[in-house]
């Protein structure tokens, strides 16, 4: 995995700073004292004024927080871009026609290249999509795919994210709020855009509405309810496409058609953008208790009268034990190499691997098959003695919902904190859309661990965001 010391993704060895920063770098030299002081507290009241907020769950200060963000963006070169889009589109085709394959004749289990049981006895596999010909093939249409850096040419996939990805509305806004704040900074640096998202979206699911629906498919965002961390976003994307945002009592089926009730009478909807669960879709297939969904949806789904972005059943497809074999995957469909690496990921089903795993507990990251957020996993290197004996029990107890990555030394930003500039961690998620063709936004999220050392990015544990500028050549 390379040397431990973390790359710098503005500085070479040298101290020198790398080409695609030295724009920033020159910028940065002219700020008198307290202006990026005064930029960090603009930022905040941007985003306090426009209510971007996430709830943090167990929390005592209130349950709404500003997500923070930090003032200096994240830069990435043309041709650094290029490759890492090219190896994402790859990721993303091969996904879709292993979801294709799983729910129609599962050729790729029934040549070995993944266990049966794996798939089968899955949690997130839907028995239920079994045959079903959704439009255009696409099963994933939006993807939001999760890299981290390790190297100057070096990238690696941490988790791919097929059942409803987050966190686009802070890409769009970070972007909103660094023209704001900084227009000098970008009429040094070709910026690519990336508020054109919307509208891209928009023509995706255009793209996929059934046969009937007409030149202006009406769209709907199911949003689960101003509870949901996430409500922000789905009634900005709702807003800013010109499409309906919907709770579950809004819409209704009737002759195996979805409607949605509206002041001047029910109107059909052709597309529908869920921000729920499979499990919440619709209480006649799935969960009878579900009050978020639509008795019936899943029969319109179905019989071709309405499309689900994303399709039921997706969940399969980032599973953390299946994530292991995509490189697999990618072969199996594509016939080509992966184009970016995975994590080396072990499980520990294996008795022998899990001693390994139990004597080196202290320098690897364990994390829940199918937990998200940061939470239910362990960070070896920053642990403590009694959390890595809980976590031996918890293996030991279930083997199967467990699996194990190397710490990795995740490249550094330049950030701003309350000493000053200095190194944090990144990751960053990227995002996919997919109908008539693939459209990749350019740069995407980049999530920081502002907490000096940390390698946990996520807001829900204290992570904050940046705007990713790709340049343009």
């Amino acid at each position: 995995m390379g040397d431990t010391t973390p790359f710098d993704e503005m500085h070479n060895a040298d101290g020198s700073v790398r080409e695609p920063y030295r724009a920033l770098a020159q910028w940065l030299d002219e700020q008198p004292d307290k202006a990026l002081t005064l930029m960090q507290s603009d930022a905040e009241a941007i985003f306090r004024k426009l209510g971007i907020t996430f709830a943090v769950y167990g929390s005592d200060e209130g349950t709404e927080k500003v997500i923070p963000f930090d003032v200096i963006p994240r830069i990435i070169a043309a041709q650094e871009w290029r490759r890492l889009s090219k190896g994402i589109e790859q990721r993303v085709k091969a996904l879709n026609a292993f979801l294709y394959d799983i729910y129609h004749r599962q050729e790729i289990l029934k040549a070995g290249r993944i266990p049966e049981k794996l798939i089968l006895q899955n949690s997130a596999f839907c028995p239920e999509m079994m045959g079903l010909e959704p439009a255009k093939g696409v099963y994933a249409h939006i993807i939001g795919v999760d890299i981290v850096r390790v190297g100057p040419d070096e990238y690696y996939v941490l988790e791919d994210n097929l059942r409803t990805p987050s966190g686009v509305s802070y890409m769009l806004e970070d972007r909103e709020a660094m023209m704001q704040l900084a227009p000098d900074l970008f009429q040094r640096c070709k910026v690519a855009p990336v508020e054109n998202y919307p509208e891209n979206l928009r023509r995706t699911l255009d793209s996929v509405a059934p046969a009937g629906a007409g030149s202006s498919p009406n769209i709907a965002v199911l949003t689960p309810g101003i509870y949901n961390s996430a409500y922000f976003e789905h009634s900005f994307l709702a807003d800013q496409m010109g499409a309906q945002l919907c709770e579950g009592p809004d819409l209704f089926v009737d002759g195996g058609k979805v409607y949605m009730r509206t002041t001047t009478g029910p109107e059909r909807v052709d597309v529908i953008y869920r921000r729920i669960d499979d499990d919440y879709l619709d209480p006649l297939t799935f969960r009878p208790d579900s009050m978020l969904g639509v008795p019936g949806l899943f029969d319109a789904y179905r019989a071709g009268n309405v499309t689900l972005v994303n399709a039921p059943g997706t969940g399969i497809a980032d599973d953390k034990a299946v994530y292991t074999y995509v490189p697999e995957i990618i072969e199996f469909y594509l016939g080509e190499k992966a184009l970016l690496n995975n994590v080396p990921t072990y499980n520990c089903t294996d008795s022998d691997k899990r001693a390994w795993v139990f004597d080196n507990i202290q320098d690897l990251v364990v994390k829940e098959v199918h937990g998200s957020g940061g939470y239910g996993m362990l960070i070896g290197p920053t642990s403590s003695k009694a959390q890595r004996e809980e976590f031996k029990k918890k293996i030991e107890a279930r083997p199967d919902n467990y699996i194990v990555q190397p710490t990795l030394a995740l490249s550094t930003c330049p950030t701003f904190v309350n000493a000053g500039i200095a190194p944090r961690h990144v990751d960053l998620r990227p995002y996919v859309l997919i109908g008539d063709e693939v459209r990749i936004t350019p740069g995407g999220l980049t999530r920081v661990a502002l907490k000096k050392g940390s390698l946990v990015v996520n807001s829900s544990q204290g992570g904050g965001t940046k705007d990713t500028w790709v340049l343009e050549d």
